[in-house]
């Protein structure tokens, strides 16, 4: 029995309707998990006790300069954008978010066969960071050796600088750091 271009139309629009209809319910009843191994909750994944974060700048215990700038000014950024926190200074703040540089590396990745010269290069930014509820002295979330990469090509013709490899170490440092400020609840 073959179904005509009408019936077809029908049933795929019934099929989306069911779809979006599941969609819709997944979003609002069960769409956050407390916890990625316990499953799905009706439940954010955000404290509601904590509304603030004082972020201050990272230190940098490494001789690369202004990374610390960098990841400070992405976390700012990846907080505020992310997370229903706001940032606030540290007299206004519920929780503060301190951190550290303590090893940046360029590795090389590949290598060009005609000149030996690196292809490839990747920048890593390694830190240790806490973040503890000001109220109760309590460490939240306190990580160490907590790193991210980023990949950029010198070599012609593409010579990109290494400041891309820092850029995308940095933002993918403040992406992982937001995630994890999630995971505790």
């Amino acid at each position: 029995m073959t179904m005509t271009i009408a019936q077809t139309t029908m049933r795929n629009a019934a099929l989306m309707a069911a779809m979006l209809s599941m969609l819709a319910a997944w979003l609002v009843t069960g769409g956050c998990a407390t916890d990625p191994r316990s499953g799905y909750s009706p439940h954010g994944v955000w404290s509601d006790d904590i509304a603030t974060v004082h972020v201050p700048i990272f230190e940098n215990e490494t001789f690369d300069r202004n990374v610390e700038f960098q990841l400070t000014d992405a976390l700012i950024k990846e907080i505020e954008s992310r997370t229903p926190f706001k940032v606030a200074p540290l007299s206004r703040a519920d929780t503060r978010l301190t951190g550290r540089i303590v090893n940046v590396e360029r590795d090389q990745m590949s290598r060009s066969r005609d000149t030996g010269l690196g292809e490839e290069m990747v920048y890593t930014v390694t830190i240790d960071f806490e973040w503890t509820d000001l109220r109760t002295g309590r460490a939240l979330v306190r990580r160490e050796s907590f790193s991210a990469h980023g990949m950029f090509v010198p070599s012609a013709p593409t010579g990109e600088p290494i400041e891309l490899g820092q850029v995308g170490s940095v933002q993918k440092l403040a992406q992982d750091i937001v995630a994890e400020m999630r995971t505790t609840w």
